[in-house]
């Protein structure tokens, strides 16, 4: 492995991620921008990342993606895929940012701007250790594809291209690797210490949408029910308890883990629940917010409409719910739960798109353990723990194939620095890009 003097001679790397950020590529804004950032974006990584450009093979797949090659020695191995996205959301203009969001203005140890932590960050990391291993003259012991995409946050199609394209070549990945868990202090109450959080598993996502039609005409004699009042009382039954609570064996596992590192009452509970998953998914459905959600599915209503004026009763009204679907169950089986709780003919539900949740990844297998040696490289003070992501990743199009998927971006986050994470004052420690880059020069050499 490069000493830590050879990897710091090299240096920049917090300018490196600046000049990444000064880039607004906003997969939302796509279409107003045009491709001019995100094709300067790629000509950016040529300038920045050269021995990666020279010795791995670049292969555009789709407009916004990219997938690098590294040829590994023994080319009959299943390789490991490494993933990251270099779009980023929106900046709401009123916000009060420290500096500029698009500036990547690098202060007091940290760099600042929208996508220093999702995902230009965690994708720095990933080129930097190439970048240096390269420059060492090493080889990895199997092939290496970095998949990197332009279009996550819309829920665009280059990842999916690129999973589809290594499909079709058949080639099923050894390891996938992608955003999701991070390096957090103190995870859960009464447990001490850090922990890596590494996503066995995803929760599914889908998109539905709920109409009705009613007797438009004048609001000063409305019927009985009226469209608007047919979907809200539609949404109003779509509460918490839609979904049956149920614990993933991941969940199982994490408490499991942390119950060794809980004070003596704390750590007996923990160990309880842990033996115990139904006491443990209906406790956590009790407690509401991100406890409940890793128990069962989530319904939340995120736009609603119908009508063209105040005094017009309109024709028709829509709804639009957000589901994040539990592992074990479907998007078929979560649209037909709707439907029965909603109860009413009057109200049509469909299904405007969907993505299954994942299956769970082992933790007691050779890719959970080598996950668990680099984070003992880059942060020894944390103890590596599964847990099921409720948001989604690209790496969901992996899961449906490939066997080994997990999460985890080797970047140290504590509370405040997650709310930052699509908000304000985005930023990213200049002392954990180096640690990240560490994380994935030990995986790399550890294949």
């Amino acid at each position: 492995m490069p000493s830590d003097i050879d990897v710091a001679a090299r240096g920049g790397a917090a300018e490196r991620l600046s000049r990444m950020i000064q880039l607004p590529t906003v997969s939302a804004e796509h279409e107003t921008r045009g491709d001019a950032p995100f094709e300067a974006f790629v000509e950016l990584l040529r300038e920045l990342y050269p021995l990666v450009h020279e010795r791995l093979e670049l292969e555009r797949v789709g407009t916004l993606g990219l997938l690098y090659r590294w040829h590994g020695a023994a080319h009959e191995r299943e390789p490991l895929v490494l993933m990251a996205h270099f779009d980023v959301v929106p900046v709401d203009e009123s916000d009060d940012w420290t500096h500029p969001p698009f500036a990547g203005v690098v202060a007091d140890g940290f760099v600042f701007g929208r996508g220093a932590l999702d995902d230009k960050g965690p994708l720095l990391v990933v080129l930097e250790a190439v970048e240096n291993l390269l420059a060492a003259g090493f080889a990895p012991a199997r092939e290496v594809y970095l998949s990197f995409g332009g279009n996550e946050e819309t829920f665009g199609d280059a990842a999916e291209a690129i999973a589809q394209a290594l499909r079709q070549r058949g080639i099923v990945p050894w390891m996938v690797i992608d955003e999701g868990g991070a390096v957090v202090d103190a995870p859960l109450p009464f447990v001490r210490g850090a922990a890596a959080m590494v996503g066995v598993g995803e929760k599914g996502i889908a998109t539905l949408q709920l109409s009705a039609r009613g007797d438009g005409g004048h609001a000063s004699a409305p019927p009985t029910r009226t469209a608007v009042g047919r979907i809200a009382r539609a949404v109003d039954r779509l509460g918490p308890t839609t979904f049956r609570p149920r614990t993933p064996a991941g969940i199982s596992r994490m408490l499991r883990l942390f119950s060794a590192r809980a004070n003596r009452p704390a750590g007996l509970l923990l160990r309880a629940l842990a033996a115990m998953p139904p006491v443990t998914a209906r406790l956590f459905a009790r407690l509401g917010g991100e406890p409940a959600a890793l128990v069962r599915t989530t319904i939340a209503a995120t736009m609603q409409s119908g009508g063209t004026a105040a005094n017009v009763l309109p024709s028709q009204a829509t709804a639009t719910l957000n589901l994040r679907i539990a592992l074990g169950e479907s998007v078929a089986s979560a649209t037909r739960r709707v439907t029965r709780r909603i109860g009413d003919r009057g109200v049509r539900v469909e299904l405007l798109e969907g993505s299954e949740p994942s299956a769970e990844s082992r933790t007691d297998n050779a890719q959970f353990a080598l996950i668990a040696r680099s984070v003992g490289t880059s942060h020894p003070e944390a103890a590596t723990v599964p847990y099921v992501m409720m948001a989604a990743t690209d790496s969901r199009y992996f899961h449906r194939f490939c066997p080994a998927v997990y999460r985890f971006a080797p970047l140290a986050m504590s509370a405040e620095l997650r709310a930052t994470i699509h908000g304000v004052d985005e930023r990213v420690s200049v002392s954990e890009l180096e640690r990240g880059e560490r994380f994935h020069r030990a995986l790399l050499m550890g294949l």
